[in-house]
């Protein structure tokens, strides 16, 4: 679905539950135009079939049609165990939008509606979810289950974030990503919304990043950014307070004087940080505030096949 569909859609966060059907639904029914051709038609029914498993349920009909194996799913199976993370520090709940703008286009907003999404294909797959979010402290855990109950109360939860912002609360990024990564007993995929705003060392941040992946766990870090403004500093040369939404601490500039040493530093970080997932063996996807969500559902898809 394109951005501007999206956004006749998505007014509001109200109703996040069918927001994120709307999305996930448009996402299927292109998925014929992806790599994932075949599998939007039976999409919560099928599996695909992996070497060594027997080949009982096996639906030939499908096969004959996508030239892939796939077998039939039943309803009590879970296939995977998925845990979303959510940072929530007052730096997430940038940009501060004005009243033409929409929610999912500050970093919090985002990765809200990016949860419910993935929700919305985990629950389609009957898949088990659970959440946890974090600022300067932890603010709250579910385990992962499959039901509705626990689907609805996962939601009400999300949206409780969009109405309650975080005023100047700093990310203990560490200490809750080791916390989080205790309670995680069962190989899961762990999904992890974050601007990567902290203040701990480099090395103690990938210690707490390796420490989720313990028990085989496969981790994806979805790096969350305003392009315009944290990428590009996309501003005008009139004189700007800049002020740390987690600290308070204030900065007078011109945009224009700092620009192209902010745009290369910027960059040498996100390449260095992108490396160091990668030879951790992380998943790391950049994503920028107000675009759509195949980037985020083709990730997910991705991981899933791999997981096995």
């Amino acid at each position: 679905m394109k951005i501007e569909e999206q956004k006749e859609l998505i007014s509001g966060f109200k109703h996040l539950e069918l927001l994120a059907n709307q999305v996930v639904e448009g996402f299927i029914s292109g998925m014929h135009k992806s790599p994932f051709h075949g599998f939007s038609a039976e999409f919560a029914e099928h599996k695909i079939y992996n070497a060594g498993e027997s080949t009982k349920h096996i639906d030939w009909k499908l096969f004959a049609k996508t030239d892939r194996l796939y077998t039939k799913r039943y309803e009590e199976e879970t296939n995977l165990r998925c845990h979303l993370i959510i940072d929530n520090s007052s730096s997430m709940h940038y940009p501060k939008l004005a009243s033409d703008q929409f929610f999912y286009e500050s970093k919090i907003g985002f990765s809200v509606l990016a949860s419910a999404v993935l929700m919305n294909l985990l629950k389609k797959q009957r898949d088990a979810v659970g959440l946890s979010v974090f600022s300067d402290q932890y603010e709250y855990y579910a385990p992962e289950k499959g039901s509705d109950r626990h689907h609805r109360m996962i939601l009400s939860k999300l949206e409780d974030l969009l109405e309650n912002p975080k005023q100047a609360k700093a990310t203990d990024t560490i200490k809750y990503l080791h916390q989080i990564a205790e309670k995680m007993h069962r190989r899961s995929l762990i999904i992890l919304f974050t601007d990567m705003f902290q203040h701990e060392s480099e090395e103690a941040l990938f210690n707490a990043l390796q420490h989720l992946k313990h028990n085989k766990h496969k981790v994806v870090l979805f790096h969350v950014v305003d392009s315009k403004t944290e990428l590009n500093f996309d501003f005008d040369n009139a004189p700007r307070k800049f002020i740390d939404l987690e600290t308070g601490e204030e900065v007078n500039i011109y945009a224009d004087n700092v620009k192209e040493i902010y745009e290369k530093n910027v960059d040498a970080s996100f390449k260095k940080l992108a490396l160091t997932c990668a030879q951790n063996k992380i998943k790391y996807v950049p994503v920028s505030v107000g675009d759509n969500f195949e980037k985020i559902l083709t990730t997910y898809l991705v991981e899933k096949q791999s997981f096995g």
